[in-house]
Protein backbone atom coordinates (compact mmCIF):
# COMPACT_ATOMS: atom_id res chain seq x y z
CA UNK A 1 0.00 0.00 0.00
CA UNK A 2 1.47 3.38 -0.87
CA UNK A 3 2.76 5.46 1.86
CA UNK A 4 0.19 7.85 2.90
CA UNK A 5 -3.19 6.75 1.37
CA UNK A 6 -4.43 6.01 5.13
CA UNK A 7 -4.51 9.29 7.05
CA UNK A 8 -7.44 8.05 9.00
CA UNK A 9 -9.27 4.63 9.82
CA UNK A 10 -12.93 4.72 9.58
CA UNK A 11 -14.85 2.53 11.65
CA UNK A 12 -14.82 -0.87 9.70
CA UNK A 13 -19.15 -2.08 10.08
CA UNK A 14 -20.55 -5.48 9.04
CA UNK A 15 -22.98 -4.91 6.58
CA UNK A 16 -26.30 -7.27 7.50
CA UNK A 17 -23.27 -8.57 9.31
CA UNK A 18 -20.52 -10.41 8.07
CA UNK A 19 -23.06 -11.54 5.11
CA UNK A 20 -20.23 -12.73 2.37
CA UNK A 21 -19.69 -15.43 4.29
CA UNK A 22 -22.78 -15.96 6.64
CA UNK A 23 -26.97 -15.84 5.87
CA UNK A 24 -27.73 -11.72 6.05
CA UNK A 25 -29.62 -10.14 8.92
CA UNK A 26 -28.91 -13.12 11.25
CA UNK A 27 -27.12 -13.33 14.44
CA UNK A 28 -25.02 -15.89 13.21
CA UNK A 29 -24.13 -13.11 10.62
CA UNK A 30 -24.05 -10.31 13.38
CA UNK A 31 -21.93 -12.97 15.47
CA UNK A 32 -19.05 -13.51 12.65
CA UNK A 33 -18.67 -10.23 12.25
CA UNK A 34 -17.85 -9.26 15.62
CA UNK A 35 -15.01 -12.25 15.60
CA UNK A 36 -13.42 -10.82 12.52
CA UNK A 37 -12.84 -7.84 13.97
CA UNK A 38 -15.46 -5.28 12.99
CA UNK A 39 -16.19 -2.38 14.93
CA UNK A 40 -19.82 -2.61 15.02
CA UNK A 41 -22.97 -4.30 12.34
CA UNK A 42 -25.32 -2.90 10.53
CA UNK A 43 -28.81 -4.72 10.12
CA UNK A 44 -32.54 -3.68 8.23
CA UNK A 45 -35.71 -3.57 10.61
CA UNK A 46 -39.01 -3.79 9.91
CA UNK A 47 -42.57 -4.47 11.99
CA UNK A 48 -44.42 -7.15 11.70
CA UNK A 49 -48.51 -7.58 11.97
CA UNK A 50 -48.35 -8.50 15.84
CA UNK A 51 -45.98 -5.28 16.67
CA UNK A 52 -42.44 -6.86 16.66
CA UNK A 53 -39.14 -5.24 15.44
CA UNK A 54 -37.26 -8.03 13.71
CA UNK A 55 -34.74 -7.53 10.88
CA UNK A 56 -35.07 -8.42 7.63
CA UNK A 57 -34.25 -6.21 4.43
CA UNK A 58 -37.12 -7.05 2.17
CA UNK A 59 -40.98 -6.59 2.68
CA UNK A 60 -41.13 -10.12 2.23
CA UNK A 61 -39.12 -13.16 3.13
CA UNK A 62 -38.41 -15.25 -0.08
CA UNK A 63 -35.36 -14.43 -1.03
CA UNK A 64 -33.32 -14.89 2.37
CA UNK A 65 -35.82 -18.33 3.89
CA UNK A 66 -37.79 -21.50 2.91
CA UNK A 67 -41.48 -19.56 2.49
CA UNK A 68 -42.14 -16.24 0.85
CA UNK A 69 -43.98 -14.18 3.54
CA UNK A 70 -45.25 -10.93 4.00
CA UNK A 71 -43.76 -9.46 6.79
CA UNK A 72 -45.98 -6.50 7.75
CA UNK A 73 -48.68 -8.88 7.15
CA UNK A 74 -46.99 -11.43 9.17
CA UNK A 75 -46.73 -12.26 13.33
CA UNK A 76 -43.51 -12.91 14.97
CA UNK A 77 -44.49 -16.97 15.36
CA UNK A 78 -44.92 -17.25 11.83
CA UNK A 79 -41.61 -15.77 10.48
CA UNK A 80 -39.60 -17.62 13.14
CA UNK A 81 -40.94 -20.54 11.64
CA UNK A 82 -38.55 -19.74 8.81
CA UNK A 83 -35.17 -21.06 7.87
CA UNK A 84 -33.27 -18.12 7.53
CA UNK A 85 -29.89 -20.08 6.79
CA UNK A 86 -30.61 -22.75 4.85
CA UNK A 87 -30.32 -20.47 1.54
CA UNK A 88 -26.50 -19.29 2.22
CA UNK A 89 -25.84 -23.33 2.90
CA UNK A 90 -26.19 -26.16 4.81
CA UNK A 91 -23.73 -25.09 7.89
CA UNK A 92 -26.25 -22.29 8.24
CA UNK A 93 -29.43 -24.08 8.43
CA UNK A 94 -31.67 -23.31 11.02
CA UNK A 95 -30.69 -19.92 11.75
CA UNK A 96 -33.73 -17.72 12.67
CA UNK A 97 -35.18 -14.24 12.01
CA UNK A 98 -34.04 -12.18 15.28
CA UNK A 99 -35.62 -9.28 16.93
CA UNK A 100 -34.44 -6.25 17.58
CA UNK A 101 -34.51 -6.95 21.29
CA UNK A 102 -32.17 -10.11 20.62
CA UNK A 103 -30.16 -7.81 18.47
CA UNK A 104 -29.40 -5.50 20.74
CA UNK A 105 -29.01 -8.20 23.87
CA UNK A 106 -26.26 -9.58 21.53
CA UNK A 107 -24.40 -6.98 20.89
CA UNK A 108 -20.99 -6.26 22.78
CA UNK A 109 -20.00 -3.44 25.07
CA UNK A 110 -18.24 -1.07 23.12
CA UNK A 111 -19.27 -2.06 19.31
CA UNK A 112 -21.42 0.13 16.95
CA UNK A 113 -25.17 -0.76 15.76
CA UNK A 114 -26.70 1.00 12.83
CA UNK A 115 -30.28 0.49 12.65
CA UNK A 116 -31.39 0.83 9.23
CA UNK A 117 -35.16 1.69 10.05
CA UNK A 118 -37.39 -0.29 6.44
CA UNK A 119 -40.96 0.27 8.05
CA UNK A 120 -42.69 3.73 8.39
CA UNK A 121 -43.47 5.97 11.25
CA UNK A 122 -45.82 3.30 12.81
CA UNK A 123 -42.09 1.81 14.12
CA UNK A 124 -41.35 4.38 16.23
CA UNK A 125 -43.18 3.80 19.63
CA UNK A 126 -42.28 0.28 19.72
CA UNK A 127 -38.68 1.06 18.35
CA UNK A 128 -38.21 3.72 21.42
CA UNK A 129 -39.67 1.11 24.11
CA UNK A 130 -37.34 -1.43 22.32
CA UNK A 131 -33.98 0.99 23.05
CA UNK A 132 -34.90 2.19 26.49
CA UNK A 133 -35.49 -1.49 27.66
CA UNK A 134 -32.55 -2.67 25.97
CA UNK A 135 -30.44 -0.65 28.91
CA UNK A 136 -28.12 0.45 25.84
CA UNK A 137 -27.27 4.19 25.65
CA UNK A 138 -27.18 6.30 22.68
CA UNK A 139 -23.29 6.97 22.04
CA UNK A 140 -22.87 3.84 19.37
CA UNK A 141 -26.23 3.87 17.71
CA UNK A 142 -27.34 4.66 15.29
CA UNK A 143 -30.74 5.01 13.36
CA UNK A 144 -30.69 5.15 9.35
CA UNK A 145 -33.62 5.74 7.09
CA UNK A 146 -33.67 6.90 3.24
CA UNK A 147 -36.95 8.69 4.21
CA UNK A 148 -35.83 12.02 5.12
CA UNK A 149 -39.43 12.63 7.49
CA UNK A 150 -38.57 9.89 8.64
CA UNK A 151 -35.38 10.94 10.03
CA UNK A 152 -36.96 14.50 11.27
CA UNK A 153 -39.97 12.33 13.08
CA UNK A 154 -37.18 10.50 15.13
CA UNK A 155 -35.72 13.18 16.18
CA UNK A 156 -38.71 15.00 17.09
CA UNK A 157 -39.44 11.75 19.38
CA UNK A 158 -35.78 10.50 20.25
CA UNK A 159 -33.74 13.75 20.42
CA UNK A 160 -31.17 11.69 22.48
CA UNK A 161 -30.89 9.43 19.93
CA UNK A 162 -28.39 9.66 16.64
CA UNK A 163 -30.46 9.59 13.14
CA UNK A 164 -29.03 9.86 9.44
CA UNK A 165 -30.32 9.78 6.26
CA UNK A 166 -29.84 7.14 4.00
CA UNK A 167 -28.91 8.59 0.51
CA UNK A 168 -27.85 7.53 -2.95
CA UNK A 169 -27.25 9.36 -6.25
CA UNK A 170 -28.17 9.41 -9.62
CA UNK A 171 -26.15 11.43 -12.48
CA UNK A 172 -27.76 12.72 -15.49
CA UNK A 173 -24.86 12.50 -18.12
CA UNK A 174 -27.19 15.06 -20.58
CA UNK A 175 -27.17 17.41 -17.51
CA UNK A 176 -23.82 16.70 -15.95
CA UNK A 177 -25.00 17.02 -12.76
CA UNK A 178 -25.89 14.73 -9.69
CA UNK A 179 -28.58 14.36 -7.73
CA UNK A 180 -29.36 15.03 -4.90
CA UNK A 181 -26.79 17.34 -5.30
CA UNK A 182 -24.61 19.06 -2.33
CA UNK A 183 -27.36 22.09 -1.75
CA UNK A 184 -30.10 19.03 -2.05
CA UNK A 185 -28.19 17.03 0.69
CA UNK A 186 -27.68 19.91 2.45
CA UNK A 187 -30.89 21.43 2.78
CA UNK A 188 -32.73 17.89 3.33
CA UNK A 189 -30.00 17.40 6.57
CA UNK A 190 -31.39 21.19 7.98
CA UNK A 191 -34.88 20.16 7.18
CA UNK A 192 -34.65 16.85 8.77
CA UNK A 193 -32.72 17.83 11.58
CA UNK A 194 -30.50 14.33 10.79
CA UNK A 195 -27.08 13.96 12.30
CA UNK A 196 -25.35 13.17 9.51
CA UNK A 197 -25.90 10.99 5.86
CA UNK A 198 -25.22 7.28 5.64
CA UNK A 199 -23.83 7.50 1.93
CA UNK A 200 -23.52 5.44 -1.33
CA UNK A 201 -19.92 5.29 -2.25
CA UNK A 202 -20.36 7.48 -5.50
CA UNK A 203 -18.49 10.08 -7.81
CA UNK A 204 -20.32 12.86 -5.85
CA UNK A 205 -18.36 12.08 -2.48
CA UNK A 206 -15.51 14.04 -2.66
CA UNK A 207 -13.30 15.92 -0.62
CA UNK A 208 -15.28 18.99 -1.19
CA UNK A 209 -18.60 17.38 0.13
CA UNK A 210 -16.50 15.93 3.03
CA UNK A 211 -15.17 19.19 4.20
CA UNK A 212 -18.34 20.66 3.54
CA UNK A 213 -20.30 18.20 5.92
CA UNK A 214 -17.29 18.13 8.35
CA UNK A 215 -17.48 21.57 8.54
CA UNK A 216 -21.30 21.67 10.15
CA UNK A 217 -20.60 18.70 12.35
CA UNK A 218 -22.28 16.25 10.79
CA UNK A 219 -20.95 12.50 10.34
CA UNK A 220 -20.47 10.29 7.17
CA UNK A 221 -21.07 6.80 7.08
CA UNK A 222 -20.43 5.11 3.68
CA UNK A 223 -21.79 1.72 2.01
CA UNK A 224 -21.19 -0.85 0.79
CA UNK A 225 -17.51 -1.17 0.16
CA UNK A 226 -16.33 -4.57 -0.50
CA UNK A 227 -13.26 -3.42 -2.69
CA UNK A 228 -9.73 -2.13 -1.13
CA UNK A 229 -9.22 0.78 -3.79
CA UNK A 230 -13.02 2.08 -3.17
CA UNK A 231 -11.70 1.62 0.96
CA UNK A 232 -8.39 3.53 0.99
CA UNK A 233 -10.56 6.41 -1.15
CA UNK A 234 -12.60 7.03 1.63
CA UNK A 235 -9.88 6.43 4.35
CA UNK A 236 -8.30 9.18 2.52
CA UNK A 237 -11.33 11.48 2.83
CA UNK A 238 -11.47 10.63 6.69
CA UNK A 239 -15.24 9.28 6.36
CA UNK A 240 -16.82 8.00 9.79
CA UNK A 241 -17.19 4.61 9.21
CA UNK A 242 -17.20 2.30 6.20
CA UNK A 243 -19.61 -0.63 5.91
CA UNK A 244 -19.04 -3.47 3.90
CA UNK A 245 -20.01 -7.34 3.97
CA UNK A 246 -16.45 -8.29 4.54
CA UNK A 247 -15.50 -7.05 7.73
CA UNK A 248 -12.46 -9.01 8.36
CA UNK A 249 -11.04 -8.97 5.25
CA UNK A 250 -11.02 -5.14 4.67
CA UNK A 251 -9.71 -4.87 8.28
CA UNK A 252 -6.86 -7.26 7.11
CA UNK A 253 -6.09 -4.97 4.25
CA UNK A 254 -6.27 -1.74 5.63
CA UNK A 255 -4.14 -2.64 8.37
CA UNK A 256 -2.05 -5.77 8.04
CA UNK A 257 0.10 -6.66 10.52
CA UNK A 258 -2.48 -5.76 13.56
CA UNK A 259 -4.07 -8.37 15.37
CA UNK A 260 -7.43 -7.48 16.59
CA UNK A 261 -8.65 -8.39 19.92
Amino acid sequence: MPTGILHHLPLIIGHRGASRDAPENTLESFRLAWEQGADGIEADFRLTADGRIISMHDTTTGRTTCLDLDVAGSTLEELRRLDAGLWKGAVWSGAMIPTLDEVLAALPDGSWFFIEIKSGPEIITTLEKVLQASGRTPERIRLLSFNADLIKELKRRLPDWHACWLCDYRYSLLKNVWRPSRAEILDTLRLSGADGIASADRAILDRGLVGMLKGLGKEIHIWTVDQLPAAQRLCSLQVDSIMTNRPGWLRQKLTPGVNRP
